[in-house]
């Protein structure tokens, strides 16, 4: 298969898998999408759907949010994990959008990447998920699969990243990414992973990828 056959063959696959994607990450708004987002970074989803509705029942918008210390919004988020960097920046972010854009989330990725802790992807997905702007946020079950899938080198996110906007059309990106994402959880995932299962590998699957795991599975 061409590059392309193997993408339209991901999205046909995809779309049939996957035809509604829920965002992963319960939120109400933009602002608590954005807090959601940074605290998942070495974090699972699951754990940041259970630690959000502690934090926003007390600050649920940037002017609640300043009243608490950093030191109280650390204690909340702890079980996130990196809780220092992330209560510093959920605080210091909030102060910005108060002082700066009148308590709300800023629709620019170069704004949103100008904040405490917020990066190049929970910009994209802020964008992608809360303002429908055309983005393809990289995590690590998008760079795992595009490299598995022979789509791209696996050097980089940053590669990776540039390689899905290059393939896929800009239209499907932000269907796509959580799709992917779906995906790489439920049959292609870093660790236990089937290749029995993973349909999508095992048909356009990368040759060195798919012989390391034959040979796995017989030296077993």
């Amino acid at each position: 298969m061409t590059k392309k056959e193997r993408a339209t063959f991901v999205i046909n696959t995809l779309n049939s898998l996957y035809p509604e994607v829920p965002i992963p990450l319960d939120h109400k708004d933009a602002y608590t999408l954005l807090i959601a987002v940074l605290l998942s970074a070495q974090c699972t989803d699951a754990r940041v759907n259970t630690i959000t509705p502690l934090l926003f029942s007390k600050a649920d918008n940037p002017y609640d949010m300043v009243k608490m210390s950093v030191e109280e919004i650390e204690k909340i988020i702890k079980p996130c994990g990196l809780s220092p960097m992330k209560s510093k920046g959920i605080f210091g972010l909030s102060h910005i959008l108060i002082d700066k854009y009148n308590g709300k989330v800023p629709q620019s990725f170069e704004a949103l990447e100008a904040l405490p802790a917020v990066g190049h992807k929970t910009a994209s997905v802020v964008m992608s998920q809360a303002f429908g702007v055309p983005a393809f946020p990289v995590d690590t079950h998008i760079h795992r699969l595009l490299y598995r899938w022979n789509l791209s080198n696996g050097k980089s996110v940053q590669q990776t990243e540039k390689d899905a906007k290059n393939i896929f059309p800009e239209y499907l990106w932000n269907i796509l990414h959580l799709q992917i994402i779906y995906y790489g959880r439920e049959y292609s995932p870093a660790r236990g992973w089937n290749l029995e299962n993973d349909i999508i590998t095992k048909t356009i699957g990368r040759k060195s990828v798919l012989n390391e795991f034959y040979k796995n599975k017989t030296s077993r």
